[in-house]
């Protein structure tokens, strides 16, 4: 070979290799950025979701639902009157939301406009999070303590049906239009529903994860990402069945987003006060560094348009001996919004 084609070569493959090293190295500074913080009641909270036909940010904050315009922090709305509210779900084509009610075991469909709740669904024991089928007109609800997801008919708005599972259901989702994946909490594993059959149909054991919470998936690829409360998140490949990595991320995570503009999965983990950012090159993941957000910030929404991450959070007094925290402080009850860098 020729000298001046030998060094084209060379230099070809060291700018691959220098790509390549570009493209796994961590991005200089942080991932996020803090755009804004917007006030709101005080009350405790669970799940956030993000309704992309208005705009609008959704939280299920216990005795009711927050409807917030990002747009229009000051016009903040407490609408319906639940009983310890867990998730909140738009439902498409429509300005209703579904909220789940967990110390009544119903789920609630609520005019978004006027805030008149236009039902309550019986279901399974202590409703958790909830997810919408493809179609969006069937709910399916996640019970926890009653180990079975319970089936929504949205157009009767009526329970069709129950999946048995076991206790402890936590977050999940849609690997295909028939089959439902679960966090089982306790159990540490993902548990599989047919949605089709109406039955279980096999797990997942995710060895060295404790106590999984939240969920994501990415369609394209077949993995998913568990956040557990041992400081760790883990990886799997559901297509597989099978555990594909264990990964470090913060503490206190209850949150799972999977951004499929970016590549990357995003877990709000409260007890750190962190966003843990994992970004997939293919099928591998790169742990980069964790953001900064608030102590309390584990749940979130997320606006795929901005790329905008919304976090409820609030402070704390000292605990109580014995207790697991202390009382919100008055009037700290707010949304953290981080905007990604760049």
């Amino acid at each position: 070979m020729k000298t001046g084609i030998k060094a084209q070569v060379l230099g070809a493959a060291i700018g691959a290799a220098l790509a390549a090293s570009t493209a796994l190295a961590a991005p200089a500074g942080p991932a996020f950025v803090k755009a804004a913080t917007i006030a709101a009641p005080d009350g405790g909270w669970d799940f956030a979701s993000w309704d992309s036909a208005h705009h609008l940010l959704l939280i299920a904050h216990g005795k009711d639902v927050l409807v917030i315009d990002p747009a229009h922090p000051e016009t903040v709305r407490a609408i319906g009157a639940l009983q310890g509210a867990h998730g909140v779900v738009p439902i498409p084509d429509s300005n209703n939301l579904l909220v789940t009610s967990g110390k009544d075991n119903t789920v609630r469909v609520i005019d978004m406009a006027s805030g008149q709740e236009l039902a309550s669904i019986p279901v399974a024991a202590n409703p958790d999070a909830v997810i919408l089928s493809a179609s969006g007109n069937r709910a399916y609800v996640m019970a926890a303590k009653g180990g079975a997801i319970s089936i929504v008919d949205l157009t009767r708005n009526a329970e069709v049906g129950r999946i048995a599972l076991k206790p402890a259901l936590e977050v999940p989702v849609l690997v295909t239009p028939g089959l439902l994946a679960v966090n089982n909490e306790d159990a540490n594993e993902i548990e599989f529903a047919n949605l089709l059959t109406k039955k279980a149909a096999g797990v997942i054991k995710l060895t060295g994860c404790e106590g999984p919470t939240g969920l994501a998936y990415d369609p394209a690829s077949g993995l998913a990402l568990s956040s557990c409360a041992n400081g760790k998140a883990a990886l799997t490949d559901l297509r597989a069945r099978k555990v594909v990595a264990l990964l470090p991320i913060g503490d206190g995570p209850d949150t799972v987003i999977w951004d499929a503009g970016r590549k990357r999965f995003l877990v709000p983990c409260g007890k750190s006060g962190t966003l843990s950012v994992i970004r997939m090159l293919g099928r591998k993941p790169v742990v980069d560094a964790a953001v900064p957000t608030e102590v309390s910030a584990r749940t979130a929404a997320f606006d795929p348009a901005t790329g905008r991450v919304y976090l409820p959070a609030a402070r704390f007094g000292p605990p109580a001996p014995g207790a697991r925290r202390g009382g919100m402080e008055p009037a700290s009850f707010h949304v953290l919004v981080m905007a990604p860098r760049g």
